[in-house]
């Protein structure tokens, strides 16, 4: 109980984060991995939920300047059923860092679609298929880690031939060619 209590905390302080614009996002994958080896059980998904229910209940209550009770009383409309410890953690931290919470037009505008966080690359090659006992086929595989404008971090993959990596290296240089004259 005690390392849940914590975890959520950490989820809470992650989202206060994010909506400061200090951090791109919840990298909500890690964190379920985080509460599953302390043996609790929780799928990404039902915790992806429960980031979005906090990173929107936070953001709604910083934008009509919420009191702690007021907050607490909303979320046991919004969420039926939560356990009384998670409101314990929530109003905690609300009480802590909620004020700080950056609620101008600007940081809302800023929101409103993803943020790169990370690339990963390498290169492989393909030996085989069903096709074809002797392919030797090179290619590219990126992993790009993006924040989604709720704040949750995701990774996402892609494989390119080497021609479609040539011009994929050839548009970066153009657009690092442009940044330049800014």
């Amino acid at each position: 109980l005690r390392m849940f209590s914590n975890l959520l905390s950490l989820q809470c302080e992650q989202i206060i984060q994010h909506l400061n614009h200090k951090i791109p996002g919840v990298n909500i994958a890690e964190l379920c991995q985080r509460i599953q080896t302390s043996g609790i059980e929780i799928n990404v998904g039902d915790l992806a939920k429960i980031a979005n229910i906090i990173s929107f209940l936070f953001s709604t209550a910083a934008r009509n300047n919420l009191s702690t009770e007021e907050l607490v009383a909303t979320l046991g409309n919004a969420v039926s059923a939560l356990p009384k410890h998670a409101v314990q953690v929530i109003r905690h931290v609300w009480n802590e860092q909620g004020k700080s919470i950056s609620v101008s037009e600007d940081a809302r505008n800023m929101a409103t679609m993803g943020q790169f966080v990370d690339i990963k690359w390498k290169l492989g090659v393909a030996m085989s298929s069903d096709a074809c006992r002797s392919l030797k086929y090179p290619y590219v595989t990126v992993t790009l880690k993006v924040a989604d404008p709720s704040g949750q971090i995701a990774d996402k993959s892609f494989e390119m031939t080497i021609p479609q990596f040539k011009n994929f290296f050839k548009q970066f240089k153009e657009m690092a060619a442009v940044l330049e004259t800014v």
